[in-house]
């Protein structure tokens, strides 16, 4: 007993008197001490053996902003059937302005009368249908709301039934988790609330300037400390997962002998598009797909470049009309967010020195599209790039590369299918399994560039194997996340529990 006092600290002893409390909130109250510093001194005290905590948690039900105001005023149905009840038919107009509630409240109003069979819309008017005794009553609602807060896990099924209808609706109620903490005292508790804990308080905690300066500590004694005590559990800094796994996948086109290549996010429209054979007039260039920059004009490459990319669409290359079309420099100046990382391959082709060939590159960077957002597509999105230049390249050989790729990165249930790009000739779109949906998920595109792409820009139609692999899609299944959106969450729970992918 007399080392277990002396290893009590100062907020412990604080609560020792009231411990017969049992209630985490009565002992906060009745001590004076806040509920973090009170619960944490009971965790020590747990520790030493001096008591049993007992914790729950429940799904509280709670009034928000508009639930409390209509709690007062009445539900925005209430106002609006009263209203049309009276009148037996009235313009939507006139209602909203006379039970004074704006757009969403009119909508919501008369979607829960109309659920109800209350009422019915025909022309723009507002008509009752119901019985004058139906609106007498108050509706299960307004019951429900006057019983909130309210545990959800004992909620009758009439009141999960109004839950169901109030919860969509913007600020009227929410489920909020509420964690109650309740103790025991064990026997060793007991005796230690009969002991006179003022001996410890001459005890020492730590070594201080003013003890040091004082020089007094001849016959003091410090406060014990219990090392076998759980500490909380520290989560140290690391890269975040996605980066983590763009390293790894670097490192995985390194090994396989590619040479990066790096651009920048900005690039123009010749880069992007026109050195890729996408005509001016292609769908992908319009506004609901690109990101443009306003105001802003890019440069050309050398003429020599440029006269052969505007000749290709003119006119095509050997073997090829081209789209057949005046080609437009000023279309070709436009700044964009790049759409692929593909224009990084197009530039390095025009750099390439075709007599040291065979010759493979790799890019892994971020793109960005006007998509709309759901759970496998973002407006912006890593995508990893390679291409391979070989006199010899076949499309065996491209399906060899990707396959090698896919399953390094964990994914052994790999498909092809044939597809169309305006910038290779043959395609191919590859989709992976993704088993935590239970369906095919679409990453790679692919294809072997056309000739109208590679003789502008390496000056005679080389085979070069091409593709763009959406990397954020293939982090999905390494990590088990439902939704692409929860990759750029920053929900820090998330990432202390995702193991690092470097070893």
């Amino acid at each position: 007993m007399e080392k277990l006092i002396e290893s009590l600290s100062p907020i412990e002893r604080k609560i020792i008197p009231f411990l017969k409390e049992g209630n985490l909130d009565k002992l906060s109250e009745e001590s004076g001490i806040d509920k973090d510093s009170s619960l944490r001194a009971l965790e020590f005290l747990s520790n030493k053996g001096v008591l049993k905590i007992i914790s729950s948690a429940k799904k509280i039900i709670e009034l928000e902003v508009n639930g409390i105001l209509y709690l007062k005023q009445g539900l925005p149905e209430r106002k609006l059937i009263n209203l049309v009840a009276e009148k037996n038919s009235i313009s939507i107009l006139e209602a909203s302005k006379l039970v004074s509630l704006n757009e969403n409240e009119l909508k919501a109003a008369i979607g829960a009368l109309r659920k109800k069979a209350l009422i019915n819309v025909i022309n723009e008017n507002i008509v009752f249908t119901g019985k004058k005794q139906e609106i007498i009553e108050k509706t299960l609602e307004e019951k429900f709301l006057e019983s909130l807060p309210k545990n959800f896990d004992e909620l009758l099924p009439e009141e999960k039934y109004a839950f169901e209808n109030l919860r969509p609706r913007k600020n009227i109620i929410s489920v909020n988790n509420k964690k109650t903490v309740e103790f025991s005292i064990t026997e060793l508790g007991e005796e230690l609330i009969k002991q006179d804990l003022k001996s410890a308080e001459e005890l020492i905690e730590g070594i201080t300037p003013e003890l040091l300066k004082a020089n007094n500590l001849k016959g003091k004694k410090f406060r014990r400390y219990d090392i076998l005590s759980p500490v909380p559990k520290i989560s140290g800094g690391k890269r975040h997962f996605v980066n983590q796994a763009i390293e790894h996948a670097k490192k995985i086109w390194l090994e396989m002998g590619f040479k990066e290549m790096t651009g920048t996010i900005m690039q123009t429209g010749f880069w992007n598009f026109d050195a890729l054979f996408t005509p001016q007039d292609h769908p992908a260039r319009e506004l609901h797909d690109t990101f443009y920059i306003k105001d802003f004009t890019g440069k050309l490459p050398d003429k020599k470049i440029a006269q052969a990319v505007k000749n290709s669409h003119e006119k095509g290359v050997t073997g090829s009309r081209g789209w057949n079309y005046k080609w437009k420099e000023e279309e070709a100046k436009k700044v964009l967010l790049r759409t692929h990382t593909t224009c990084l391959s197009a530039q390095t082709l025009a750099k390439l020195d075709i007599s040291k060939l065979p010759a493979k590159y790799f890019a892994v960077g971020k793109c960005f599209r006007n998509d709309t957002v759901d759970w496998s597509h973002g407006f912006e999105f890593n995508q990893t790039e390679g291409i391979v230049i070989d006199e010899n390249a076949n499309l065996k050989n491209l399906i060899g590369y990707l396959k090698e790729f896919a399953n390094k990165m964990g994914y052994k249930k790999v498909r092809f299918r044939p597809h169309f790009f305006p910038y290779t000739e043959p395609s191919l779109e590859g989709d992976v399994w993704n088993e935590e949906r239970k369906e095919w998920m679409e990453v790679f595109a692919a294809g072997i560039f056309r000739p109208e792409v590679t003789e502008p820009l390496l000056g005679k139609p080389i085979p070069v194997l091409a593709w763009g692999p959406g990397l954020d899609r293939m982090l999905m299944l390494i990590y088990k996340i439902r939704d692409m959106r929860e990759l750029y969450k920053n929900d820090l729970d998330m990432l202390r529990e995702i193991k690092s992918w470097l070893k």
